[in-house]
């Protein structure tokens, strides 16, 4: 028979893993008698977890929410899960740094000093990916009241500053496509609250989106989290769709790529490079390579336009011939005159 505390410990995760537990099954799985699993419900009951009974033909025990937090019992794993997830919340995008801070302390001090040591050395280094400037954070207030509108199932009211089109001092971003090439939010914007059918709320390259029907648009959009402000109330509940694909991660993955809901690029060129397969195979995963010779292989990849697949493929340095198609042609000949005029000495 395991000890008293590994056995309280079992017996609460147990209790956390489903709502109800038969006694008897209960004693089954713990490899103990039905009377001290009455004994080790009584002693979680004086830790202050909350612990009913309920009666029937398989009377057991169910686990309810309680008004305080008990203390709080983790083993090792899960205290290596928990510090580990505390520590890297600075790259989450959602403004809550020095409530993670806070609740990694609060949960260190309740920790046997095994776990408190175990934890102490785990130093983790969060760093997040170098950017022009560094992203905005969603406030933690809208990230819950989006998360509640997914949850709920309620259409959700707001107001949504639109991204910048290119040139406007902010790059194109691929995530914020609309099904027919606009932004995100359509590429229109105006005092009317915008009203969208939230489905999902999702991170991707340190950022938040959400992911809705655009009830206006009658269109799938990916809305920037930080450019949201909800406004209340939310509207009426909803009937959950199916998102293009069946899969959030599908869809969202095919946006930031700038495809459609074939799931493959608009452009996709054919070239012969210089340089062995294997070379070029490390710094393409999306790309097919066929080895040609020792020192040439041939390449086929696909980009969101013409000129960004050719400036692609010229990062290679290397001799490229293009196999085809014409417009692929096209964007290197239109690339090389602009990489002509840069390169050409400027007269003021």
């Amino acid at each position: 028979m395991p000890k008293t505390s590994a056995r309280l410990l079992s017996l609460l995760s147990l209790l956390q893993a489903r709502r109800d537990w038969p006694g008897a099954l209960l004693a089954e799985r713990l490899d103990v008698s039905p009377r001290t699993v009455r004994r080790d419900v009584d002693r979680l009951r004086e830790l202050g977890y909350p612990i009913v009974t309920f009666k029937g033909p398989d009377g057991g025990y169910r686990l309810d929410a309680g008004s305080e937090l008990p203390p709080l019992l983790f083993d090792d794993e899960q205290a290596v899960a928990l510090a580990v997830a505390l520590q890297i919340a600075t790259t989450t995008g959602v403004g809550i740094q020095e409530a993670a801070a806070r609740a990694l302390t609060t949960v260190r001090q309740v920790m046997p000093a095994r776990l408190r040591r175990r934890i102490d050395t785990l130093q983790v280094t969060a760093v997040e990916r170098p950017e022009a400037r560094p992203y905005p954070q969603v406030g933690s207030g809208v990230f819950m009241a989006l998360s509640a509108a997914v949850h709920a199932r309620e259409v959700l009211r707001f107001d949504y500053t639109p991204v910048p089109p290119p040139g406007a001092g902010e790059a194109r971003e691929a995530g914020e496509t609309g099904g027919h090439g606009g932004t995100a939010d359509g590429g229109r914007a105006g005092p009317a609250p915008r009203r969208a059918e939230p489905h999902h709320l999702v991170t991707w390259g340190g950022r938040w989106y959400l992911v809705a029907w655009d009830l206006d648009r009658e269109d799938w959009r990916t809305f920037r989290a930080d450019r949201i402000t909800p406004r209340t109330p939310t509207g009426p509940r909803f009937t959950p769709r199916d998102v293009p694909g069946g899969e959030v991660a599908t869809f969202v993955a095919n946006r930031f790529r700038g495809v459609d809901g074939s799931g493959d690029w608009p452009c996709r060129g054919e070239v012969i490079l210089d340089l062995p397969a294997a070379e070029v195979s490390r710094y393409t995963p999306d790309g097919v390579v066929e080895a040609l010779g020792p020192d040439r292989c041939r390449l086929v990849m696909g980009s969101w336009s013409w000129p960004g697949l050719a400036a692609s493929l010229g990062r290679f340095d290397a001799g490229i011939e293009v196999v085809g198609p014409a417009e692929l042609r096209d964007a290197f000949a239109h690339l090389a005159r602009r990489y002509a005029a840069a390169a050409t000495p400027s007269r003021g």
